[in-house]
């Protein structure tokens, strides 16, 4: 061993600076200290080492550079040299954190891929594309819609862009978060992103306030039951020694990461009293990470916790001040970077680019970056063969599929049937791992399962090597947490000899006990099930049999249909049509995407209804393919749902989810027909399916879905083209009047049929009234009109109306102008001016003493058929009062009264609405405004 190591400077100047009386006694220490697994320095070879150099160079030959810094600690602080005893801290520390950073580099800079080569492992710097991040200003305890990897960032200021950069900066209020909660669904890049943050971190160029961060990955299956936070923090360091007292001193210097927390599967419920506020209090794991979060210990230290939407309930109960962020996935232009990033940057990126973009489907779930790494991966592959490349871009099971059958060309040929009885097993474990929310696998697991085959096991499965003093072996895992639920569902459909799936014990391969856990509680085996639905699709059992040689069992195909069908009839109300208000049931029929099982499983079903969800395109593309296979729809409700809307400049086709210049019939496909335009509105997706030739739809409502001007040309489309359309409501607040004039279009084309349009709440003025009557003088089918809650409409509105309902052509039946700030001065025109109404309805209007006799003279009038007239009648003169009872005496089927229907606040966007009673935002209720009685 070296004399003098070059790293013990700092001992060298603290024994230099000592005195003589101070030297001697330290020597004296020295020779009784006793190391651990190690011996002592004998008193005479001490006793040569007269001067400072020879005490280091004696030490450094008897132990090595930690343990001779610890003990000289240790002499220091028995001598009471308190200060170089710190001194001396200080360096390790120091050298600590070098090495610490050195070791950081180590594990996070580079990664490994599938079916990379021997060694080939691909660096963060070079391979990370830049990630949308949301600052979402999330409620604790609401739940958020897993199914959907991406959220929708374009409906209002709430969602601020961020970066991995400014996690932690200050919010417009100037608040500085202490902890952040990264939230994303499986496969938007939460891992890839802490990667990226401890390599930046580690390079100076990020989170320069910390002088440590720890990550602690919760998908790890070594963690201990017990730890201290002492021994977490040694956990994350490479060397035996760590000074993780002086580490912990400065708390605020300190950032925990926490990936992947909800594979943790512990409850978040810990008693006051068991919590820990001591870092070397070894508790059970759960106790210690409670301390952490709810800043019992470590209170000045910061957290950054990433996790999948399902835990964010329970997760919000423990944890205060939290910021949370979403990672929405990728923009338009980091999905062509990524193309570029994983191809290398040359003429292939372009290429595949440029055929994921022309396919709609394929780019909007490219937003998701597992979706992008798995079309890169199959068109990689099949670039040279540009149609076995555009038969890969379709729906997500059959990349699953493509990319499987990849796997068994190249490696499976010399043995196909081992090939077979190895998938069947890796099914199985897939599965089992699946049921018990498990990502990691044991050697000894992979063992029981035969799979332990070095051929074969490293194209499927990524081996984690322990480190060193733990023994329970190699860590294996899934490439991606989806491609795992890829084959947990092909363990359901599997036909099985007997002994290859079956033997375990551990799992069913009852495709119904799936189903039923998922409809009960299990949310997360959604994208499982949903693969079962694409891999009994009739194409993927052709290719499943012909290709890779496994063979399908028939009944799986009816146990989904029949499960289907009960879902439907669970949720049917006695007297009502069985409707489907769950849109999982779309995705499940848009990925087997056969329209003769779409239309049995939607047989008898006459209504759809969703409330509160936000539809991406690829949502839409869902609802779009099964509206067109769904002749029995009668009636379409969106309530408060949001409509995915592209950005400037990106083309999108409505296109299902295979792509090809005609459809089934021999029409121009929608991709033909729309690949170089923009969609105008975010409705046009569903609206293309609903003017589909085999729609019979009667109702549509698209209520509180903050639809844009835009959307009105769609619906005058679907207007001037659907017969059977006969009811349109659009309680809505930003159609405005160019809106209205859009749809009078529609109203005016000889194909309309329309009997009923409600369109409150949506910010009308005079200004529409003209269109309005035109489109009355001109649609004889019209027989109600709903304006209500309209304030800007006005007595000037009123008489323009009247100008169409005079019209011969006209045979408007009910007339709902309740809430629209009208007067009395509007009544001449409505009592002469509406010939054929049975209802009018003027609710919650200040139109005077003068007005309502004006109209009750009208309505003594024999000729008169009005049998329902609004008001309100609270507050009235005696006089108008007795008026208004002689003319029910003398018309006993005439009801007057407060008609004004109100639509019942509900959670979600209906609440966030501030209607009440008839009342608009600034109004105040003027005392005849109170209902009264029904006269």
């Amino acid at each position: 061993m070296a004399k003098e190591e070059p790293a013990l400077p700092v001992l060298l100047r603290a024994l230099q600076g000592l005195t003589l009386k101070d030297f001697q006694e330290f020597k004296t220490k020295l020779s009784e200290v006793h190391v651990e697994g190690g011996w002592n320095i004998p008193k005479d070879t001490l006793a040569t080492a007269a001067h400072p150099c020879a005490l280091l160079s004696c030490m450094g030959e008897n132990y090595s550079k930690d343990t001779a810094m610890d003990v000289a600690i240790g002499v220091f602080k028995e001598m009471n040299l308190r200060d170089l005893a710190e001194e001396l801290l200080d360096e390790m520390v120091k050298e600590h954190k070098q090495k610490y950073k050195e070791h950081v580099i180590q594990g996070f800079l580079r990664y490994k891929e599938v079916n990379s080569c021997p060694g080939e492992n691909l660096s963060i710097r070079s391979h990370y594309t830049t990630l949308t991040i949301a600052r979402k200003p999330r409620s604790k305890h609401e739940a958020v819609d897993i199914t959907r990897g991406c959220a929708d960032t374009s409906n209002g200021p709430a969602n601020v862009t961020v970066t991995t950069q400014t996690l932690f900066n200050p919010d417009e209020d100037g608040h500085m978060p202490q902890v952040v909660v990264l939230v994303g669904a499986p496969g938007m890049g939460k891992t890839m992103t802490v990667r990226k943050v401890m390599v930046e971190w580690v390079e100076g160029t990020i989170y320069t306030q910390f002088d440590y961060i720890f990550c602690i990955d919760c998908k790890d299956i070594a963690l201990p039951k017990e730890a201290s936070v002492a021994d977490l923090v040694s956990k994350c360091c490479p060397h035996r020694r760590v000074p993780v007292g002086k580490i912990l001193e400065d708390q605020k210097k300190i950032l925990f990461i926490l990936d992947g927390f909800e594979a943790l599967g512990f409850a978040l419920v810990q008693p006051e009293d068991e919590l820990s506020s001591d870092p070397r209090a070894v508790k059970p794991l759960e106790t210690t990470l409670m301390s952490l979060m709810k800043k019992t210990l470590l209170p000045d230290s910061s957290l950054l916790i990433t996790t999948r939407p399902t835990a964010l309930q329970s997760l919000g109960q423990c944890l205060e001040g939290e910021s949370y962020m979403e990672i929405v996935g990728f923009s338009g232009a980091m999905r062509e970077e990524y193309f570029h990033r994983y191809f290398g940057n040359d003429h292939k990126a372009d290429v595949a680019f440029g055929f994921a973009r022309a396919n709609e489907i394929l780019y909007s779930l490219c937003v998701i970056p597992i979706m992008s790494w798995t079309v890169c991966t199959i068109l990689k592959q099949e670039l040279h063969q540009e149609r076995n490349l555009m038969e890969c871009s379709k729906a997500t099971t059959w990349m699953g599929v493509c990319y499987l059958s990849w796997l068994v060309k190249r490696r499976g040929r010399d043995n196909p049937q081992g090939l077979q009885r190895f998938l069947l097993k890796l099914c199985s474990l897939a599965a089992d791992g699946i049921w018990k929310h498990k990502v990691l696998f044991e050697e000894k697991e992979i063992k029981d399962c035969a799979l332990d085959q070095p051929d074969l096991l490293p194209l499927f499965l990524h081996e984690k090597i322990p480190r060193k003093g733990v023994d329970h072996g190699n860590i294996y895992s899934f490439t991606h947490l989806h491609l795992q639920e890829f084959f947990a569902a092909m363990f359901y459909v599997l036909e099985d000899d007997g002994e290859m799936v079956g033997g375990s014990g551990a799992i069913t391969q009852d495709i119904n006990v799936l189903l039923e856990s998922y409809s009960e509680s299990r949310e997360d085996l959604n994208l499982t099930v949903r693969f079962l639905f694409g891999l009994v699709s009739q194409e993927s059992i052709e290719y499943m049999d012909n290709i890779i040689g496994c063979r399908t069992s028939p009944r799986a195909k009816e146990d989904l249909l029949k499960w289907l069908q009960g879902r439907h009839k669970g949720i049917c109300q006695p007297g009502q049509g069985m409707k489907v208000s769950q849109l999982d049931t779309f995705h499940f029929l848009f990925e087997m995407n056969e329209k003769s099982f779409t239309q049995r499983a939607l047989g008898g079903v006459t209504d759809m209804d969703l409330q509160d969800m936000k539809l991406s395109l690829y949502d839409q593309m869902a609802l779009s393919f099964c509206i067109r296979q769904w002749p029995g729809l009668c009636s379409v409700t969106l309530r408060g749902c949001s409509f995915h809307q592209q950005h400037p400049g990106e083309e999108v086709a409505a296109s299902g989810p295979r792509s090809g210049p005609s459809d089934a019939g021999g029409h121009p496909s929608p991709l033909a027909e729309q690949q170089h335009e923009q969609l105008r509105s975010p409705i046009d997706v569903l609206c293309q399916a609903l003017r589909h030739p085999v729609s019979d739809l009667r109702v549509l409502r698209l209520q509180w879905c903050r639809l844009p001007e835009s959307c009105c040309a769609a619906l005058a489309a679907l207007l001037a083209r659907h017969r059977s359309l006969a009811r349109l409501e659009l309680g809505d607040t930003a159609l405005g009047d160019g809106g209205v004039r859009l749809l009078c279009q529609g109203l005016r084309q000889p194909g309309c049929c329309l009997r009923v349009l409600r369109l409150r709440y949506s910010r009308l003025t005079s200004a529409c009234c003209k269109d309005l009557a035109a489109a009355l003088s001109t649609s004889p089918c019209l027989e109600e009109l709903d304006l209500s809650f309209s304030e800007g409409l006005r007595d000037a509105g009123v008489q323009l109306l009247c100008e169409g309902l005079q019209h011969h052509c006209c045979r408007l039946q009910t007339l709902r102008l309740g809430s629209c700030r009208l007067t009395g001065a509007c009544c001449r025109a409505l009592a002469v001016g509406t010939p054929h109404l049975i209802c009018l309805d003027l609710s919650d209007n200040e139109l005077g003493a003068d007005g309502i006799l004006q109209l009750c003279r009208q309505l003594r009038h024999p000729a008169c058929p009005l049998r329902a007239l609004g008001l309100s009648t609270a507050g009235l003169p005696e006089d108008v009062l007795q008026e208004l009872a002689a003319l029910r005496a003398l018309k006993p089927g005439l009801k007057v009264g407060y008609l004004l229907e109100q639509d019942t606040p509900q959670t979600g966007a209906m609440a966030r609405l501030p209607f009440h009673r008839g009342v608009l935002p600034g109004r105040r209720v003027p005392p005849s405004l109170r209902r009264g009685p029904l006269l």
